[in-house]
């Protein structure tokens, strides 16, 4: 059966919201007749309270709920010590819970930290999110949401992100600059902002130096990284191209890593056969064979900014009258993997 709402009920007995709310409250503030009237009609019609929105009332519970893909990425991991950092010195506890990049579980865990009345969110985005009613109607009803790295583009609020565009083209142009032609790219689902962004970087580089984008070199990765079958199926695509690439651009920690152990196992050597740079925060960088070169994201400050926009939006609701976008730079280190051809 399809749940009714309050809205619903209004509707029906031409009253305001507001009105049946008060109502179902059993607020003094509503004649006996009316709240009869309510009262009845709910019960014909089976409603039930929405958890979620029960939730939602102005008691604050100092506590913050953080939904990001998975603990174990150590940008992920970064993320969290500069939330946390800000968070335990203002007052607020976190809550963190894993994604998986499943947008089921991104929904169950939304929901489970709503009902337990978390003040605010502060979301990145799953890879296989593409519906986002779950967060719009938290939204309408008043729950703070901050969303960060992967961020949707058709809900208003304060966002966090690093400059992907310009991450993706100074790699791309630093691979070009070293003799690279052919110019992979191994990237995540099409439609999360992170890869629209960074793919546009990569494009742009291209043309500025005269390279034809071919969209054969590049490849989505659905679960980005984690599925090690899906990892290897779209390198040997590459491998297999007519003209394979002499350089592949990777778009996350997971598939850098994954592409390096791949052509580990097949005997290809970086940097002479396939130059390699991964846009990736993974510490030990320097210590893989070759050193990798890698495009740099703020995690921790990202973490930081995004946090103290939230608390503002959960203490001074009124005084928000716009939202803002926050770009932090990314820096790129250039290390073994990714040089020894003639720069041009």
């Amino acid at each position: 059966m399809e749940t009714i709402t309050i809205k619903d009920i209004a509707k029906a007995l031409n009253l305001s919201t507001s009105t049946v709310s008060r109502a179902l409250r059993n607020s003094y503030e509503i004649n006996p007749e009316t709240k009869k009237l309510v009262m009845e009609y709910a019960e014909r019609m089976n409603y039930r309270p929405n958890p979620i929105a029960l939730s939602l009332k102005d008691s604050k519970s100092k506590s913050i709920g953080v939904i990001i893909p998975e603990i174990a990425n150590h940008f992920f991991s970064q993320l969290i010590n500069g939330i946390e950092s800000i968070a335990y010195n203002l007052g607020y506890h976190v809550v963190i819970f894993q994604s998986h990049d499943s947008y089921e579980r991104e929904v169950a865990n939304t929901n489970y930290l709503v009902s337990r009345r978390v003040d605010g969110l502060l979301v990145s985005l799953a890879s296989l999110t593409t519906n986002l009613v779950h967060f719009q109607e938290l939204m309408e009803k008043g729950l703070p949401i901050v969303f960060l790295d992967r961020v949707p583009n058709d809900i208003e609020t304060h966002k966090v992100v690093a400059d992907n565009f310009t991450g993706s083209y100074e790699a791309t142009e630093h691979l070009i600059l070293s003799g690279r032609k052919r110019i992979a790219h191994l990237t995540s689902p099409i439609y999360l902002s992170i890869t629209t962004e960074r793919l546009a970087g990569y494009k742009k580089a291209l043309e500025d130096y005269g390279i034809p984008f071919d969209e054969s070199y590049v490849k989505y990765c659905l679960y980005g990284g984690k599925i090690e079958a899906e990892n290897e199926a779209a390198i040997e695509e590459m491998l297999n191209l007519p003209e394979p690439p002499d350089a592949i651009f990777t778009a996350s920690d997971r598939l850098t890593t994954g592409c390096m152990s791949v052509f580990q196992r097949k005997g290809i050597r970086v940097p002479e056969e396939i130059a390699i740079v991964g846009f990736t925060n993974i510490s030990v960088a320097e210590l893989l064979n070759p050193p990798l070169t890698t495009v740099m994201q703020p995690a921790m400050e990202m973490g930081q900014q995004a946090v103290e926009l939230l608390i503002r939006l959960i203490e001074h609701p009124q005084k928000t009258d716009r939202f803002e976008t926050r770009s932090l730079k990314t820096a790129l280190t250039i290390r073994a993997s990714s040089v020894g051809k003639t720069v041009v």
